[in-house]
């Protein structure tokens, strides 16, 4: 078999539409069980069966049980980033930024279970951080809609010639490549970061609060930056199909995005909120400028186009 086609055939294996439904329905019946499981951890640690030595934030109060579907759900969203990859490079970054957001979602529901009503709201941490995560995750929600809406906007132009079709199909098969890469990084860092999350669980003389805190920096904050390099490679990459400003200038500014998303990993309280705001903003004008500048040139090439005919 040509390697082609090896390849080929190992693509449609790991990120086919196939492989895409069977994950999810994977995904979905282990977030299921590892709700309920969590659920009477909670209740067999209140009834004193089990005892720990030091308190948990996330064994506390039954609504904290909902972070641990949440974080199989979020394995899955990072399997949809990858399986966009190759399709869409817009859709591959507004991933990131549901990522962060179902981030931010979990974390409220962790939030919510150490909540303390009172009059001393802004000077309680719990309920500031609360107040900081439901403010951005609305805002989030919001400027992921118009990224989305952007990034739906074509306009009409002249047909390829056959030197930028075969320009583009290398690109596109060059995005398979790093997507299927990727893959088998996913696997290996999702194992790693919940086994150890789980030894940190049932090993009583850890900090159960911290085992459940490093999630993100043994996943997330490993994995996004994984993905900046793999960003990278694709600009680079992409002058082999276009050496446009502005589409230079896209690639780039989403480039930065994901660095803004990944430095946020490494704060905690309201740095890390507007970290993540200020990567999903700087991606949304980054792409509107890009719009406008397209509108422009495909505007120029048209009316070119029709004065020669």
């Amino acid at each position: 078999m040509p390697s082609s086609e090896l390849f080929e055939t190992f693509y449609q294996r790991l990120l086919s539409d196939k492989t895409k439904k069977r994950s999810e329905m994977a995904i979905l019946s282990i977030a299921i069980a590892s709700f309920i499981i969590h659920l009477m951890i909670i209740y067999l640690v209140d009834f004193g069966i089990i005892t720990m030595t030091e308190s948990s934030d996330l064994l506390n109060n039954p609504i904290a049980a909902i972070y641990t579907p949440f974080s199989f759900i979020l394995v899955y969203e990072v399997y949809l980033l990858i399986y966009y990859l190759p399709k869409s490079f817009t859709t591959y970054i507004s991933k990131q930024y549901e990522i962060m957001t179902l981030i931010i979602i979990r974390r409220l529901f962790k939030d919510l279970s150490n909540l303390t009503l009172s009059t001393d709201w802004f000077e309680i941490k719990y309920d500031l951080q609360f107040t900081y995560d439901l403010a951005s995750s609305i805002l989030m929600f919001f400027l992921i809609y118009l990224f989305y809406l952007q990034s739906r906007i074509r306009y009409n132009t002249v047909a390829l010639t056959n030197t930028e079709i075969e320009a583009t199909s290398r690109f596109v098969k060059i995005k398979k490549v790093l997507a299927t890469s990727l893959v088998p990084v996913f696997i290996l860092l999702s194992v790693y970061s919940f086994a150890s999350w789980f030894i940190k669980i049932i090993d009583q003389a850890e900090n159960t609060t911290n085992s459940f805190a490093d999630i993100n920096n043994i996943f997330f904050e490993q994995f996004f930056t994984i993905l900046i390099f793999a960003d990278v490679l694709l600009l680079l990459f992409s002058f082999f199909l276009t050496d446009e400003f502005h589409k230079v200038m896209r690639n780039s500014g989403f480039i930065i995005s994901t660095i803004l998303i990944r430095l946020s990993f490494s704060t905690t309280g309201l740095l890390n909120n507007l970290l993540i705001l200020c990567a999903i903003v700087f991606g949304l004008l980054i792409l509107i400028v890009h719009n406008k500048f397209e509108k422009q040139i495909v505007s120029e090439k048209n009316n070119a186009n029709a004065t020669i005919e």
